[in-house]
């Protein structure tokens, strides 16, 4: 028998496309809410076409969509929007990414729709939140992670460099999952629903705090440091005699001194003038690591390692994706899973975040439409009704 999972009997109906609003809303779904996606028919969600990575379909759709149930409605037209607000009607969240204000011009903002739907929580998800001046800017992830600042300490000191993944759609996407569950919980004390506003840019304007506070007052911001720490020191890559590359860390004295006698075999160079303590040795930072390169030069990857565990020194390789889908730590600890899509089964990591009173909901990935005659059928639709919208193009 199944486990209760925390949100089992909630049904969220979600407005989305891309990544910002799916990924909040498959977080809900392995949580075990029921998630309506509404798409456009034909074509649906346009992330569907991203790629075809995974057999045939999209990575960013595969990653972002399990658990879901496909609607298709083209919300243009009144009979569709019809459909969809007979479905809020039942619903507990709406979620919506849409373009700046075209949910409200719909009738679908919390303001609109309160007084009908008291218990009904809103939440709307966009670059840069509902008013002020940039309220209708459109806004990509690359776009916020410039707005960000976060372009500013990425990359090496000749140039700047995006996140490899879409960390500003992840940011807003993880404060609207959160938010969204805070206001279940609120509404449990109130019985009143409420309004969410997640902007992307102040979703990782949070995330950027420690570069921020850095400059605090005009002060100089953080360098470019490539994948070194840009004021603590050895911290980053290494490269080692067998041509593999060691990340470490060293975050305080103690391991420093440790690091120096049982990992380099210097045990004098702790007490060095130009590397005894952090600040000296982000100032000698190129002297240092031509000791350190030289020392790990005759050593392989492995040996240098176990040097470093030996010593308590944080470190860890530099995967590829490969190693990261081979990784042993997941597969020790069970984090994979098998889910349905329309190619066929694929594996799905469990979400973070392991709990011992239930078992995250890992269900299939929907195929454009797939849900939507049966949805109509529990609204009351006849079959005529249906083939009705059908013909019209409204589903």
């Amino acid at each position: 028998m199944t486990k209760p999972r925390p949100l089992d009997g909630i049904t969220v109906v979600s407005l989305e496309h891309a990544i910002a609003a799916p990924f909040a809303s498959r977080q809900l779904a392995d949580l075990g809410a029921r998630v309506i996606k509404v798409e456009r028919p034909g074509v649906g969600d346009f992330a569907r076409a991203y790629d075809t990575r995974v057999a045939g379909q999209a990575s960013h759709f595969i990653w972002t969509n399990r658990g879901k149930e496909s609607l298709t409605l083209d919300l243009k037209q009144p009979a569709a929007l019809a459909v969809l607000r007979e479905l809020l009607a039942g619903a507990d969240v709406l979620l919506q990414n849409l373009a700046p204000g075209a949910a409200a011009r719909m009738g679908l903002s919390f303001d609109a729709l309160h007084a009908t739907h008291p218990r009904l929580i809103v939440c709307d998800i966009s670059g840069y939140g509902d008013d002020g001046p940039y309220r209708d800017k459109k806004a990509y992830d690359l776009l916020i992670q410039s707005e960000a600042g976060f372009l500013s300490i990425t990359g090496t000191p000749e140039a700047p460099s995006k996140a490899g993944c879409s960390i500003a759609d992840i940011a807003a996407g993880m404060y609207a999952y959160t938010s969204i569950l805070s206001a279940l919980l609120l509404r449990g004390r109130t019985g009143e629903g409420s309004a969410i506003d997640v902007s992307m840019l102040e979703a990782l304007g949070e995330w950027m705090g420690y570069p921020m506070y850095y400059a605090y007052e005009g002060a100089p911001p953080p360098p470019r440091t490539g994948a070194s720490h840009a004021s603590i020191y050895p911290y980053g890559p290494f490269p080692v005699g067998d041509g593999g590359t060691v990340m470490l860390g060293l975050q305080n004295e103690r391991e420093w001194v440790a690091f120096c006698a049982q990992v380099l075999d210097d045990a004098a160079l702790a007490s060095d003038p130009r590397f005894d303590a952090n600040a000296r040795r982000n100032a000698h930072r190129d002297e240092l690591k031509a000791l350190i390169v030289q020392a790990f030069a005759a050593r392989t990857t492995a040996q240098v390692e176990a040097r470093l565990d030996a010593a308590g020194i944080a470190n860890a390789r530099m995967n590829d994706m490969a190693g990261l889908w081979a990784h042993p730590q997941l597969q020790a600890r069970g984090r994979w899973r098998r889910v349905g899509s329309p190619a066929g089964e694929i594996p799905a990591l469990l979400p973070p975040g392991r709990s011992s009173a239930f078992e995250p909901r890992m269900a299939a990935v929907p195929g454009v439409g797939q849900h939507t005659e049966a949805i109509l059928r529990e609204l009351g639709r006849s079959a005529a009704d249906i083939a009705a919208l059908r013909a019209a193009k409204a589903i």
